[in-house]
């Protein structure tokens, strides 16, 4: 595809089992889009959807040309979703944001405003958000604690919601790890980058998708992924509890030779052995995470699979998958 033929702004949108806000969703971005007179297209990623969303957007399709989905084999995950709506992804600048409405569809035209006016990359700072205040607290500890072991710039209160330029998009998808943390990877490659202040809406309808071992499992790619920091964490709190190990030894031998006394013994004792064991633990926790990465990277699976591709009049499958179309069935 030439550079004059490409659309200004696609659209990537993971969706997983949101029936509920699709109809709603793809009104609202075409009204935004349209009045904005932007030539578009959006790409709807359906992860492994068991609710209907597959059919919804087959129907979406059929009715626009400007729509396209990309169905994957099951489902993978929202950042392995995101990766593939980015590789299908051919516009002069590419907006990233969620299917369930929480991300405006109306603050798109102030991240194109900052593209135009020469960001490469435009990321939504959430300046007010929903939820529960134990919820709100996490989130915040997150982005704060981060950014304090990440080994990158990461931006506070950032989430994927964001516009990138073509050519930062092709520089992610140049990278070759699998397990991806988007919004890490975006701070990682650099470019002019600006935030933009948009507030975090409600979701429209239907239960949140991020459960919280999904939330521990994001914020674990993003603490683990881009830093070393937590290796150096263990090394320290090793080196410290070694230090109040030899204290306390000292203290002991000194009281039983030199005051001839016996150490007060079973509660000291146990509360030694518990945290040298729960340091020892966390240890152990962090080492393996890391090493889990590199076993994960080493095998070199893919980090998603296209079941089919539907775009403007073509059903193909991914190029990513390897899989032939599978022909005709018998009844």
């Amino acid at each position: 595809m030439s550079e004059r033929d490409r659309a200004e702004v696609d659209v990537v949108i993971p969706v997983f089992n949101e029936s509920e806000n699709l109809a709603e969703l793809y009104r609202r971005l075409t009204a935004v889009l349209t009045v904005s007179s932007t030539s578009h297209e959006i790409i709807f990623v359906n992860d492994g959807s068991t609710d209907g969303s597959g059919a919804t957007l087959d129907g979406l399709h059929e009715s626009d040309p400007r729509v396209t989905v990309v169905h994957l084999s099951r489902n993978f995950g929202h950042q392995p979703a995101i990766c593939a709506g980015l590789e299908h992804a051919e516009a002069r600048a590419t907006v990233v944001m969620d299917g369930d409405l929480q991300d405006e569809p109306e603050a798109i035209p102030r991240l194109l405003a900052a593209w135009r006016s020469g960001a490469d990359v435009v990321y939504a700072v959430r300046s007010r958000r929903q939820g529960s205040l134990l919820k709100r607290m996490a989130y915040r500890a997150f982005y704060r604690l981060l950014r304090w072991v990440s080994e990158l710039e990461i931006p506070l209160d950032s989430g994927d919601f964001s516009l990138m330029d073509r050519r930062v998009v092709v520089a992610l998808r140049s990278l070759p790890e699998r397990n991806r943390f988007v919004r890490g990877l975006r701070a990682f490659v650099g470019f002019r980058q600006v935030g933009v202040e948009c507030p975090r809406a409600e979701r429209f309808r239907g239960r949140p998708k991020y459960t919280l071992r999904r939330l521990v499992h994001l914020a674990l790619d993003g603490l683990v992924g881009f830093s070393g920091r937590p290796l150096l964490i263990a090394t320290y709190c090793g080196l410290v509890f070694a230090a109040v190990s030899v204290v306390l030894i000292a203290w002991a031998l000194a009281g039983f030779f030199v005051m001839k006394t016996t150490p007060p013994g079973w509660a000291s004792l146990m509360i030694v052995v518990l945290v040298m064991a729960s340091v020892q633990l966390l240890s152990l926790g962090i080492i393996g995470e890391y090493l889990r990465r590199i076993f994960l990277e080493a095998k070199g699976r893919p980090g998603y699979i296209t079941a089919d591709v539907r775009r403007t009049g073509v059903i193909s499958t991914g190029r990513d998958a390897s899989i032939p179309p599978s022909g005709p069935r018998p009844s």
